[in-house]
């Protein structure tokens, strides 16, 4: 063979090495990352090509699918049961707009996709498999009895199981039927473009991505510190707290809801009974921005890493603040901000002796044939504050409800323990405040326990009969009876 020929024939058998290199790029590398471009019609119509997973409340599925026309190169699309009841839990997955929350979280697993719930076949061929089911901690007792009672008011409700951490319910309202926006059609077009107007924000979840000014619920973190830090040693010991009182290098007195209440030097006990923000703002100015800082982050404040699984928006409790702004985070205000999810935890940890378990709504992730593939255990407890602490906490909160500013809270047969707030809202407190309830029971015959956090950001109540009380203790109140009662 001549040089020329030897040269040629090295030559093609480069561009033959070459192109098989770069077939096997493709085919690998490229390929999958066709496969998971979002923009790749390929990859919905394969979602989309079979029924879809199911996510479980209480037992029952409340998603489901449905064949879609003929004229559709999607097979199926996304149903729901009770949609409007359970949007903020499940969120919404759509042909055209995507997924969110736990829909969009166990994505993988509900379309069949997911690794985890594939056999060994078809894990080396890459082809999807039956779909799984998410099973969640949801009570739908719970769930109901939050969306009732809310009604057609804007806010948001969660409850926990104290020693759990199960959620046992979540609503936010106003709320939206994911089925009008799952489809590809014209009116699901003409439903999205509805939501996305509508000025009280029907897909967002306010229970979980909305942190508030808390008001005076914020109080039992400031309560928790004072006791943990040794500013007071009780409860039922008498606070330095002139009425009003003046912030500090301000001409600005701290006053109190009703000029009457017993407020100048109170107990803690009496200061949480009637909400007195003299006690309180005093008693931030004296333990100082770190030391409550610190036990914010205790209780949860400044993680911005919430997963439940569902990413939470983070609860602040600020920095670089002076005496008087110090102070005023007393009383919920300032720049604090909590989301219902945080303030449940709270009062969650105060029922718990103290201890936090970690909230979670997922309890289960299963594969087509019901057996569990991933599990979510009820979560390891943190010690938060000391159990000495926690139950003179308690204590005080059942006198709120008893005799104070969270009367109708009251469940016959059960103990009760809550906190009022009404936060200030826009600049001045020009808007309607936010009236929040954070509370627990335990049911005296079989001690089973709940805790609640409800925040209600507007209603038509006038805004004189805007209360934490009024507003929003009924809601904390239907929710806890049905958590007890299941």
């Amino acid at each position: 063979m001549n040089k020329t020929i030897r040269r040629a024939s090295v030559f093609c058998l480069l561009l033959v090495l070459a192109l098989l290199v770069r077939v096997t790029w493709v085919q690998f590398y490229d390929g999958q990352a066709l496969a998971d471009d979002k923009n790749n019609r390929r990859t919905v119509m394969q979602q989309y090509a079979h029924p879809l997973g199911d996510i479980i409340v209480g037992g029952e599925a409340v998603t489901g699918s449905t064949k879609t026309g003929s004229d559709s190169d999607l097979a199926y699309k996304r149903t729901y049961t009770d949609g409007s009841l359970y949007s903020a839990v499940t969120g919404y997955t759509s042909q055209v707009y995507g997924s969110t929350q736990l829909e969009s979280l166990y994505q993988g697993v509900l379309d069949g996709t997911d690794n985890k719930i594939k056999n060994p076949v078809d894990l080396l061929t890459g082809k999807s498999t039956k779909p799984g089911d998410v099973i969640t901690t949801v009570d739908p007792g719970v769930q109901k009895a939050a969306y009732q009672a809310l009604g057609d008011k804007k806010g948001a409700a969660v409850a926990i199981d104290p020693e759990t951490g199960k959620i046992l319910g979540m609503v936010s309202t106003p709320s939206y039927d994911p089925s009008t926006i799952s489809g590809s059609g014209s009116s699901d077009a003409s439903a999205w473009k509805k939501l996305a107007a509508d000025k009280d924000q029907p897909r967002l979840n306010r229970a979980l991505k909305q942190a508030l000014p808390p008001g005076s619920t914020f109080k039992l973190v400031v309560a928790s510190a004072a006791l943990e830090n040794g500013l007071y040693s009780s409860v039922d010991e008498k606070t330095d707290s002139p009425n009003p009182y003046l912030l500090p290098g301000t001409h600005t007195y701290l006053k109190n809801e009703s000029a009457s209440a017993p407020c100048e030097n109170a107990t803690i006990r009496t200061a949480l009974q009637y909400s007195c923000n003299n006690v309180f703002g005093k008693i931030a100015a004296d333990l100082g921005e770190k030391k409550l800082k610190a036990m914010a982050e205790k209780f949860g404040f400044d993680d911005a890493k919430q997963d439940v699984p569902v990413r939470a928006a983070e609860s602040v409790y600020p920095s670089g603040m002076d005496d008087a702004q110090t102070a005023l985070t007393g009383i919920g205000q300032f720049d604090v901000t909590a989301t219902p999810l945080q303030m449940a935890m709270v009062s969650a940890t105060l029922s718990n002796g103290g201890l936090q378990a970690s909230p979670h709504m997922v309890s289960q992730v299963t594969d087509a044939d019901g057996d569990a593939v991933t599990s979510y255990p009820d979560s390891d407890t943190e010690r938060v504050v000391s159990e000495s602490t926690a139950k003179q906490l308690r204590s005080a909160m059942e006198t709120v409800v008893d005799q104070g500013t969270g009367t109708n809270a009251q469940i016959a047969g059960a103990t009760v323990g809550g906190k009022t707030g009404t936060a200030q809202h826009g600049e001045n407190n020009s808007q309607t405040p936010y009236a929040w309830f954070t509370s627990y029971a335990k049911d005296d015959s079989t001690g089973k326990s709940v805790a609640v956090a409800v925040v209600v950001e507007q209603s038509d109540a006038e805004r004189s009969e805007v209360s934490g009380n009024g507003l929003a203790a009924p809601i904390a109140k239907a929710m806890m009876k049905a958590a007890l009662k299941n």
